[in-house]
């Protein structure tokens, strides 16, 4: 077969590829947008000319032979290489478009994040964004997300992760609780107050703090603490201390406008809590030698909008 011949049948490659992955001829048509009838063609005339049966039918999907799945097997990157390749060029070519994918922890995302999204948007108007809530570290790449928001003090090194911004703890309270229970002055009084803690384990619970300021006497201190309620959700703790039931460490995300409106009060201001939550929020994403340009600028914009931290009010 002549040089011309085979690039005619390239796209008969392509489509025994998506036949292959479809399952069927009417997924495949559908896949393609084309009729069934013409699938079917094209498997038929690149039967004759390969001289081997490619495609095994029966009433309701098809399997490839062994011909034809070497056949596909060979082929498949290529067709791949050239979608990532068109893709880049078209990304570069224009404004950034498409499905974005994002997974990002639930109290995070409900406080912080959403409210940003509207902006972020506006200026994209190509963009769609899913947005996945939850706290589970999902697989990305298992799961098909494009990017993960994580708090956290280690993100994987199989993946591309990028520093959004730094983040604290610190302990809050209502003035209510505190004008019944005593504002605690060193954190072994935080032993005489019910401490509303997220579960981190069967073991009693403890908090450590370490003096933001070095002083004499002062050194980092592990405080064992006791509580009415523990939740696996920083919004759930807030929502508990604005009520009046205790003192509640929380990220600095979730405290922080609560603390500017004046409905919780920071307990032990000169005492930074350590290892309750981590201190860094990450935007990671599988690796892949290409990353999609609305990947790139949803990150940028997060960058930007998260760079000064949730430390106002505290």
């Amino acid at each position: 077969m002549n040089e011309q011949k085979i690039h005619e049948l390239w796209g008969h490659f392509h489509w025994l590829n998506v036949l292959a992955q479809q399952g069927s001829y009417t997924a495949a048509a559908a896949r393609l947008g084309v009729s069934k009838a013409a699938v079917s063609q094209r498997m038929a005339e690149l039967e004759r000319l390969a001289g081997v049966a490619l495609v095994q039918r029966t009433t309701r999907s098809v399997r490839l032979t062994e011909a034809g799945q070497r056949l596909v097997d060979d082929t498949r990157a290529s067709f791949e290489h050239i979608a990532q390749c068109f893709a880049q060029v078209r990304d570069a070519a224009g404004a950034p478009r498409g499905l974005l994918r994002v997974t990002a922890p639930v109290a995070f995302a409900r406080q912080q994040l959403v409210p940003r999204l509207p902006d972020f948007l506006r200026q994209y108007p190509e963009v769609r964004l899913e947005l996945d809530l939850a706290d589970r570290l999902s697989s990305l790449a298992t799961e098909g997300f494009d990017l993960a928001i994580r708090h956290t003090a280690h993100p994987p090194d199989t993946h591309v992760a990028w520093t959004l911004c730094g983040t604290r703890s610190v302990l809050v309270a209502s003035r209510a609780y505190l004008r019944k229970h005593g504002m605690p002055e060193s954190p072994g009084d935080l032993t005489q107050h019910n401490c509303l803690h997220y579960p981190r384990s069967q073991d009693t619970p403890a908090w450590t703090l370490e003096p933001l300021r070095a002083r004499a006497g002062a050194e980092r201190v592990t405080v064992q603490v006791s509580g009415s309620l523990a939740a696996n959700n920083s919004e759930a703790l807030r929502d508990a201390a604005l009520g009046g039931l205790g003192i509640a460490l929380l990220p600095d995300f979730t405290a922080q406008a609560s603390l500017l409106s004046g409905k919780l009060v920071q307990v032990l201001p000169d005492w930074k809590p350590v290892g309750g939550f981590a201190e860094q929020l990450y935007a990671i994403r599988p690796y892949s030698a290409h990353v999609p340009r609305a990947v790139t600028v949803f990150v940028a914009y997060l960058r930007e909008a998260l760079a000064p931290g949730f430390a106002e009010g505290i």
